[in-house]
């Protein structure tokens, strides 16, 4: 999809939400007042109630703006738009109902019309969006609206890049040619090959090329401004994506320095506003939920008690933020003479070998001999837990960040363990939703970095939806 056809679907869309959103109204006003035979607060007429409406959606399309929802980087992600929707439909049905406050003018001829307007809003977007996203990528099948685009680059991110753009029905392009060495080149991939990018360049006029996407900066900056030139001289689009993202990942700022453009990368977007804002949610959630879940701490911490005799909390070792060293809290669910050293360790001191080897690849065992019968209905509902909301409450611990490695997890990490304790460490996290202990420990780490360079208040938000999907299935839990 181009620049042009961005805008286009953006246009689209807002003129849609105004009138899926006048529909949301008009079905709330129907419901209350002709199928609910109970008295009204006021006699609002119909076609006061819909000016009202048509005066009212203006704003509550403002909110959708500022939410991020006419933007391509929200609404191609489909959860993350479906909470901005929710969101953004409970800040407009209270812009209504302050709005009928403030100005003392009756808008609404009931409460529940309130309670219908924002449902029957929340749903029909959704439903509305979700049409028009089956409906763009079917036209993306029949090749309207796509990118005709030529791949330039000599690293291995040249290749990924290239079959993930090659699902044209998903992604909006299509791969026509890939300027690379032969061994980056996907096989199975239908795109013309070029050894040199030069060849590539010439042939975009024939191909009908509409743009360019750069992965790799050259040695030659004759070369690098041949590539540039050549999409300035056919006028089309040019991108340049690194190949070595952590040089451009996290938060980025653009200025000018010395009379040159600078960017400046910080290790993690969760910085200024962004880390107050993140850590008053952890203390006002933990607070909550410590409250409400008081009564299970009591009741399990008697059941270990009679069940497994010794102490019923195990405090572990383990690093946060800066490689800062917390004690973590979780209800025990190992007998208590385990857990003093390395888990490899004790596993060949019973004589598991197998379990060793397993430990130090996924740094977790399927089925570990050192757990109770209690604490093994701990580990599978993931109680066992619990208690970091202590951690949260603390300090020490985010309620979602990457997990808290052991100390001699730290050479595991390759190096990159200064970037992955940019941020705090949480309770839970991208690993332990992205299939928990099924993944190997570099998968965990990938994951882990990707969350501490990509951090977003929503992307938290989404982290703690599937934690309570993956608790309840108990998909990963070991």
């Amino acid at each position: 999809m181009t620049s042009k056809n961005y805008k286009l679907y953006s246009l689209i869309l807002i003129i849609a939400d105004i009138l899926v959103l006048l529909a949301a109204f008009a079905l709330a006003y129907v419901l209350r007042t002709q199928f609910d035979q109970r008295p009204l607060l006021a006699q609002v007429y119909a076609s006061q109630y819909l000016m009202s409406a048509l005066f009212i959606v203006p704003f509550w399309i403002i909110i959708f703006s500022l939410l991020g929802l006419y933007q391509k980087g929200v609404y191609s992600r489909r959860l993350a738009e479906w909470s901005r929707i929710g969101v953004g439909s409970f800040i407009g049905i209270l812009f209504v109902i302050g709005w009928q406050y403030a100005s003392d003018e009756i808008i609404l001829p009931a409460r529940l019309v309130a309670v219908y307007a924002f449902i029957a809003g929340f749903v029909l977007i959704i439903l509305e969006r979700e049409f028009l996203r089956a409906l763009r990528d079917m036209l993306y099948r029949y090749g309207v609206g796509v990118k005709r685009v030529l791949i330039v680059g000599d690293s291995p991110a040249t290749a990924d890049i290239a079959r993930t753009l090659a699902n044209t029905a998903r992604s909006g392009y299509v791969v026509v040619a890939v300027a690379c060495p032969k061994a980056n080149f996907p096989e199975g991939l239908k795109a013309t090959h070029y050894s040199r990018v030069e060849a590539a360049l010439k042939d975009i006029e024939s191909k009908n090329i509409t743009a360019i996407i750069q992965t790799d900066l050259y040695d030659s900056s004759a070369r690098n401004q041949m590539i540039l030139g050549a999409a300035q001289t056919n006028h089309i689009e040019y991108s340049f994506i690194p190949g070595e993202a952590e040089f451009y990942s996290g938060k980025n700022t653009v200025d000018v320095f010395v009379g040159y453009p600078m960017i400046t990368v910080f290790q993690t977007p969760l910085v200024g506003w962004g880390a107050i804002v993140k850590r008053a949610f952890d203390q006002l959630v933990s607070l909550i939920m410590v409250i409400v879940l008081l009564p299970i701490f009591l009741i399990i911490f008697v059941i270990k008690k009679i069940a497994d005799p010794g102490p019923a909390f195990y405090v572990s070792k383990r690093l946060s933020r800066f490689s800062q060293p917390i004690g973590l809290i979780k209800f025990r669910s190992m007998g208590s003479q385990y857990g003093s050293q390395d888990a490899a360790k004790e596993f060949r001191e019973m004589g598991r070998e197998d379990l060793a080897k397993e430990y130090e690849k996924y740094r977790k065992v399927s089925n570990d001999p050192r757990i109770t019968k209690f604490g093994k209905f701990l580990r599978d509902s993931s109680l066992d837990e619990l208690p970091q909301l202590f951690n949260v409450l603390k300090g020490e611990l985010s309620l979602v960040g990457p997990r808290p490695i052991l100390p001699q997890e730290m050479n595991m990490a390759k190096g990159r363990t200064a970037l992955l304790h940019s941020v705090k460490s949480g309770v839970t996290g991208l690993w332990q939703v992205s299939g928990r202990s099924d993944l190997s420990f570099d998968e965990r780490i990938e994951l882990e970095l990707y969350y501490a360079q990509n951090w977003s208040f929503w992307l938290d938000l989404k982290i703690l939806i599937k934690t309570v999907v993956v608790v309840f299935q108990k998909r990963g839990a070991k």
